[in-house]
């Protein structure tokens, strides 16, 4: 869509919708006029319209927890803007790392899966034992015992991947991932850590549209 085509509200603003590139977790809510967009994509960083001060905002200028674009999106509408951004820090002012950290009601629906809830999960069951958890035996173990059912996982993908099976190859590719997850929070690896490390490895050759790893 042309920058053009984009419909501002009568104040000349627009609301976007910031996430971050690797976790798709919504960061914030801000508003962007004409000039602070055009300053956004000059610079490849989040430059925001301050409704409460009145001026440009250059997300970081102060901080130093600038948000690096990775892309602009318009809603059906032109109305609205999703931002993908690589952060360098928390996105709220308050220190947290989103906006919207404030729970005002859970409804009757489970929550879908997620790998940083069942993170937070297994986290939960390291500093809070709780009988008959499977996860928290596995703590009380220790490494040798973790590490060892990783091997046997690891085992066992193997196994399956050869015999060609491939809904037991995701069941044991599904145990081996929750038994590395287990290691990680023992050794207090997190997800960002992996993230940050495959994406230093990711190459985007944009000349030949090709994905590579160096």
């Amino acid at each position: 869509m042309d920058i053009s085509a984009l419909k501002f509200d009568e104040k000349g603003l627009i609301p976007v919708i910031v996430t971050d590139t690797e976790t798709k977790k919504v960061l914030t809510l801000a508003y962007m006029n004409r000039e602070s967009l055009a300053v956004s994509m000059e610079k490849g960083l989040c430059c925001f319209f301050s409704r409460s001060r009145g001026e440009l905002w250059l997300k970081g200028e102060t901080s130093g927890n600038y948000q690096h674009i990775v892309s602009l999106t318009a809603d059906c509408d032109g109305d609205a803007l999703i931002a993908e951004v690589r952060k360098d820090g928390p996105a709220c002012h308050r220190g947290t790392d989103s906006c919207f950290e404030y729970p005002v009601f859970d409804g009757p629906e489970p929550r879908g899966f997620s790998y940083e809830g069942l993170m937070e999960l297994i986290a939960g069951r390291k500093t809070e034992k709780k009988d008959g958890s499977y996860t928290s035996y596995l703590f009380e173990k220790g490494i040798d015992k973790i590490l060892k059912k990783v091997g046997e996982e690891s085992t066992e993908v193997i196994i399956a991947g050869k015999a060609g099976d491939k809904k037991d190859t995701v069941y044991e590719i599904a145990d081996l991932a929750y038994h590395v997850m287990v290691l990680m929070t023992e050794m207090g690896i997190s997800l960002d850590d992996i993230n940050r490390e495959l994406a230093s490895r990711h190459v985007i050759d944009h000349k030949v549209k090709q994905e590579k790893m160096t």
